[in-house]
């Protein structure tokens, strides 16, 4: 059977706690290819340390503190809302494209670059995998479906790399950066071809960035859909960054933060006029 005459076969990777690809992502796929496993992903302990360190060497000590004021800002003031926000876009979707998930072969593994995960991708023979986990993939594992393996990274590349690029923008007031880009997986953070960039209306008064993050992607599904077969069908050409600036962006801060709120309120004052 000829490429033409069938889905391509994919696999998505992701977190078991963000349920919003779990289970919403996964019966898009389902419906929009022909999803042969999935890889699930449970955070082991000792990850927040190697985290941690992570950010105190990019933003040193204060930076980090920073980041922990914001976590528990959001912990106490947003993150309720926002689960709600997630549990209705879960319903949507999984109303929308109906899927049997339990059919579906799956493996839980805390690291996708473990041997376990590698056989198991190789044992499924995937066209395409999706990689919506906060890890670098090693080439052994983003190497091994035909047409890759493409990220739907939360922010416009090559200006806002790593995983709060939406956040970032809307913090510098880069409002026709606030996006996404699907990257196909390469060595880099981010660095990979790029075949789709794309945007959305947003509320950024009245939305967290949590939100706006989500619906960058999710409200450009069919879009990613015809992206993604271009690429299969070899179709598709890589999106130009020659001449653009690159940059890799840390975790929220809460300074950042209430400086975007602060902003985003006046901005909505000055149009309202």
């Amino acid at each position: 059977m000829g490429r033409s005459e069938r889905l391509p076969r994919a696999v998505l990777i992701c977190h078991e706690a963000e349920r919003i690809d779990a289970e919403g992502l996964a019966s898009w796929l389902a419906t929009a290819f022909d999803l042969v496993g999935l890889v699930v992903l449970r955070e082991r302990s000792g990850r927040f340390l190697k985290k941690a360190r992570r950010e105190i060497a990019r933003a040193g000590l204060w930076g980090f503190l920073d980041v922990l004021a914001f976590r528990l800002y959001y912990r106490l003031g947003q993150a309720k809302s926002d689960e709600a926000w997630i549990d209705q876009e879960v319903r949507r979707l999984r109303a929308r494209y109906p899927a049997a998930l339990t059919e579906v072969p799956r493996i839980l593994a805390a690291d996708p670059n473990g041997e376990d995960v590698a056989g198991f991708l190789k044992g499924l023979h995937p066209d395409m995998v999706i990689a919506r986990c906060k890890f670098i993939l090693k080439p052994e594992i983003f190497g091994i479906a035909t047409a890759g393996t493409f990220i739907f990274h939360p922010g416009i590349c090559p200006e806002y790399r790593n995983a709060h690029g939406c956040f970032w923008a809307l913090v510098n007031r880069d409002l026709d950066r606030v996006g996404m880009t699907l990257l196909r997986a390469d060595k880099g953070v981010d660095t990979g071809p790029m075949f789709l960039q794309a945007g959305c209306d947003f509320d950024e008064v009245r939305e967290s960035h949590t939100v706006i993050q989500h619906r960058v992607v999710f409200e450009n599904l069919e879009a990613l859909r015809q992206a993604l077969m271009s690429v299969w069908n070899s179709e598709a050409k890589p999106l130009s960054a020659e001449g653009r600036r690159s940059a890799v962006w840390g975790q929220p801060r809460l300074s950042a933060y209430l400086r975007w709120k602060r902003a985003a309120r006046r901005r909505a004052s000055e149009l309202s006029r």
